[in-house]
């Protein structure tokens, strides 16, 4: 099944993945599932996470963008949408790797630029590609996933409404990242399962950077020792360490321990990472 992307291009669109914040305990997902089957039931559904905290648009943004480009090309479904039932409008991207489906609330647009940038983008408003009536508060279940269902059987991405300016999509604010001689600041991105920190950082700024950094909250004079390592086990157990992580962002990981715990991180909150001053008293010479 292809599905037209706004610039011409045709794409296989035999897969939807849904991204979501509905968790496991009700039968949200099930519903969504059960949709998308009644419409398109030669397509394969993948479930990239339902965990992502409630309401937490910029975590789900970034699983979505960090996950998107490893998966079919297909129609990418998000729903992280504490706006549902008001103004917000829903929308459908295409790009040349794939078409996304949510709330026009900034989940959307860094999966987008992953998958090479918005060629096109629609409001949803067509009521014959919805649940014939919509819930003011389930439009994963009564909007996303019945469009998502329809531009997967190879329906063109303007059936499902009418052409909205790329330009005008929200999106979220850019994440602080501050560089500075010897480190840089930056906002924490995402706490993974494991505990371990990534911030907004590229790994680009962490590079330079000596084997023993300082790892603080930019308000605060209080520090913990990093190796700068590539990975878990360049630190003795208990240790942080802060490397590259799969995405080439930052991140701060203890070996065999919760960074997040250590460092009392959460998503939005600074963190300064620096070299260590040879006569700084605290941590004593370097190696």
């Amino acid at each position: 099944m292809t599905s037209e992307t706004g610039n011409g291009a045709q794409v296989r669109t035999g897969v939807v993945s849904l991204t979501t914040d509905y968790g496991l305990a009700d039968g949200f997902v099930a519903a969504c599932h059960g949709v998308i089957a009644r419409i398109a039931p030669a397509v394969r559904v993948l479930d990239v996470t339902h965990l992502v905290p409630p309401g937490d648009v910029r975590r789900g943004a970034a699983v979505l963008a960090q996950t998107v480009p490893h998966l079919p090309t297909g129609v990418h479904v998000a729903v992280v949408d504490p706006g549902v039932g008001t103004t917000r409008r829903g929308i459908a991207l295409a790009t040349p790797d794939g078409i996304l489906v949510g709330p026009d609330n900034g989940l959307l647009l860094d999966a987008a630029d992953a998958l090479g940038g918005v060629t096109a983008a629609v409001e949803l408003t067509n009521p014959r590609w919805q649940a014939p009536r919509v819930s003011a508060t389930f439009h994963g279940r009564d909007v996303f996933a019945p469009v998502a269902a329809w531009l997967a059987t190879g329906a063109p991405l303007g059936g499902a409404g009418p052409a909205v300016d790329p330009a005008m999509l929200v999106r979220l604010p850019e994440p602080v990242v501050e560089p500075r001689p010897g480190g840089f600041t930056a906002e924490v991105l995402t706490v993974d399962h494991f505990g371990n920190v990534q911030l907004a950082a590229p790994a680009a700024l962490l590079a330079p950077l000596p084997a023993r950094v300082r790892v603080s909250p930019a308000r605060n004079r209080d520090a913990i020792e990093a190796v700068h390592g590539r990975t878990f086990g360049d630190a003795p157990v208990g240790t942080l360490v802060a490397h590259a992580d799969s995405a080439e962002r930052v991140a701060l990981s203890v070996n065999g321990g919760r960074a997040v715990d250590l460092l009392a991180a959460r998503p939005g909150r600074l963190l300064r990472v620096e070299e260590i001053s040879t006569t700084d008293p605290a941590f004593g010479p370097s190696a």
